[in-house]
């Protein structure tokens, strides 16, 4: 079976640093890091959370919390007996355009009951947490990792996103041409090869993977190609030669891509990204 996160983690990866593990009282603000998400896990009590909507997201279950990108938020808990917290910034690789974190809404919370295939993971969280053998940070930052590529199988699985990449990678067929696209950009995909790949008719898919993931599936691809070519403008590749590895005759081509998507140039972003940094 085709492995639906295989090349988005290894292009794009995540990393988790573990901030908080205890009990947290009365009005707790909680700063993010910049570029940073967080990921809670609510261990038990009564927990309010004010995160700009109107009515505050009461927890009063062991659930997790998921925020993909930065969003300013704290938590109010009984002034004395508190609530159990573990909670990690998590970093996704070129940030809020990282392709899962895009795709994710604002924020995700479910019970740990409706995680259960991550018991295995939340048990040894829990057992670190409550012990302070040598290491017990980096273990904690690992698991806290290993979660949310569980929890990403549990949306998937149970088709929690109902739209954008999540989604069509939540579909029995449109899943395989996004997972085509994912492992070989480079290709030059036409729009038969992609329903091929998902075995539906051209029309099908065409008009199937516009309903559920939101554009056609060229933009997507298009998208997918510019998002590996940030990468390498990151790691300090040249244009030319990240231009073949994701799809495109040459710096040329890719620069009239480039623009057409993120609306400068591959050397404007560059500097835009460097003085934001």
């Amino acid at each position: 079976m085709p492995d639906r996160l295989a090349s988005l983690l290894t292009h794009f990866a995540v990393r988790a640093e573990t901030f908080q593990t205890g009990a947290l009282c009365g009005i707790s603000p909680v700063p993010t890091p910049a570029g940073c998400g967080q990921l809670h896990l609510i261990r038990e009590g009564r927990v309010e959370v004010h995160h700009g909507a109107p009515d505050p997201l009461l927890i009063e279950e062991p659930s997790v919390l998921l925020y993909p990108r930065p969003l300013a938020h704290r938590f109010i808990t009984d002034s004395r007996e508190g609530a159990h917290f573990v909670c990690a910034n998590v970093a996704f690789e070129g940030g809020a355009s990282h392709p899962i974190a895009a795709a994710l809404p604002p924020w995700i919370c479910l019970p740990l009951t409706a995680v259960a295939p991550c018991e295995p993971v939340l048990q040894m969280m829990f057992f670190e947490t409550g012990h302070g053998y040598c290491g017990r940070q980096a273990v904690l930052d690992r698991l806290f990792e290993v979660l949310l590529i569980w929890l990403l199988r549990v949306l998937m699985d149970q088709g929690k996103v109902q739209s954008g990449m999540l989604a069509g990678m939540s579909h029995a067929k449109l899943k395989l041409a996004l997972i085509a696209m994912h492992d070989t950009p480079q290709r030059d995909w036409s729009l038969n090869d992609l329903a091929n790949e998902a075995g539906m008719s051209r029309t099908v898919f065409a008009n199937g993977f516009r309903d559920v993931v939101g554009c056609t599936p060229a933009a997507y691809l298009q998208g997918w190609r510019i998002g590996l070519a940030q990468k390498g403008l990151r790691a300090g590749r040249a244009l030319k030669h990240i231009a073949s590895d994701v799809g495109y005759s040459g710096e040329a081509s890719l620069s009239r891509a480039f623009r057409d998507h993120v609306g400068v140039s591959p050397r404007e972003w560059l500097k835009q990204t460097a003085a934001v940094q």
